[in-house]
This record gives structure tokens, C-alpha cells and sequence, in this order.
């Protein structure tokens, strides 16, 4: 599988969507007034704990289950509405949640996976505040191309279209990488409208 440096044709990468002042700013403000947990997921009959720490914030209705994890939302911070409205406004889409990931070195990672769940709309936009990782994408289908991309602290991916249903993406591990927080602004479907 060779590693293209491209962005697949359903995604839109904006490096400097934040100015790095005011993503340190975010980054401080997220890092010490969320409400990070440690999650375990189902792996057969065993219990196993996420390698990163996450926090779900939204709407009341915008409960999401992944993992067998049951994200309930906790009320939007101050912090997360204004990167929210800034957001919407530059995608033209409409998030009622967020899925706040903490990596605290390098060796927090997020495996292969895509957000294909019914209940989630096709649309999902990654900020990401602090250290600087590498995002991969792979096609599910043959040829199984492979995209690798470094998202930079302020930088904004939006992940559109079939995206989803056509690619799987992970944050790999990465040897002496700093702290990172990603936040994943979503829509869930289920209680807003029939996907």
C-alpha cells in the first residue's frame, strides 16, 4: 500500500483555519475546563480502555453510541459554541455535537474506524488544537490507497460526502509527539431528521 500525500476527493483541508495564538488560547482554555474521562470499550468479552481520553458535548437529544460506549451529551461550554458557530459558518453545515479527543503524547492513538453509523450525518468537521499529528486515510474497496496528511494546531479537516462510506481513518501512534486535543463536530440524525 504506498502513502499518498493528497487529500481524497470528499475532504477539504484548511491549515490555518485558527491563527496559532488563538488555537494555544483554545487549546489551554479545552485542556483544563472539559470534562475528560477515560472510556473502556467491549473487545469479545474483555473490557479495554480507549487509548486517548474523550468528552461529549451537545444538544439533549444528540446521544450517540459507538464501541458500546453511550455518549451522553453534557450542555455545550462557552468555548465549544463559539468554535462551533465559526465552524458551520466556514462548512455550511449544521453540528449538534462534538466529540472532544485528548491525546496525551504519542502514544494515544485512535485506530482504523469510519463514522458511517445511520444515525450520523455524512458531514464531520476535525479541529485540531496542540501538537501537530499525522491523520491517515484508506480506501475500503480495492486499489486500498493510503492518504497521510499532518494536521497542524488550528488546522480544520472537513470530512464530506461518501467519505465515510468509503474510507476508514485513524491518528497512529507517533514517537515523542506532544499533547492534542481533536475536536469532531457532528450531527446526529436520529431525534433531527431521517438520514
Amino acid at each position: 500500500m504506498a502513502a499518498l500525500f493528497l487529500s481524497p476527493p470528499e475532504t477539504e483541508l484548511r491549515e490555518k483555519f485558527l491563527p496559532p495564538a488563538e488555537a494555544d488560547e483554545y487549546f489551554q482554555r479545552l485542556r483544563s475546563t472539559l470534562a475528560w474521562r477515560q472510556e473502556a470499550m467491549r473487545l469479545g468479552a474483555r473490557r479495554v480502555h480507549l487509548p486517548r481520553l474523550t468528552a461529549w458535548y451537545g444538544e439533549p437529544e444528540a446521544t450517540y453510541v459507538y464501541s458500546g460506549i453511550r455518549n451522553v451529551p453534557l450542555p455545550w461550554t462557552q468555548d465549544l459554541l463559539e468554535l462551533r458557530a465559526r465552524i458551520e459558518a466556514f462548512a455550511g453545515a449544521e453540528f449538534n455535537s462534538v466529540l472532544c479527543n485528548l491525546y496525551r503524547g504519542g502514544q494515544d492513538s485512535m485506530g482504523w474506524h469510519s463514522d458511517d453509523e445511520r444515525e450520523m450525518a455524512s458531514t464531520i468537521a476535525s479541529l485540531s488544537l496542540g501538537a501537530a499529528r499525522t491523520f491517515q486515510l484508506r480506501r475500503k474497496a480495492p486499489p486500498a490507497d493510503l492518504v497521510s496528511m499532518r494536521l497542524p494546531s488550528g488546522s480544520l479537516l472537513l470530512m464530506l460526502g461518501d467519505t465515510q462510506r468509503q474510507w476508514q481513518h485513524r491518528v497512529p501512534k507517533e514517537a515523542a509527539s506532544g499533547e492534542r486535543i481533536n475536536l469532531t463536530f457532528r450531527l446526529v440524525t436520529s431525534f433531527t431528521r431521517a438520514k
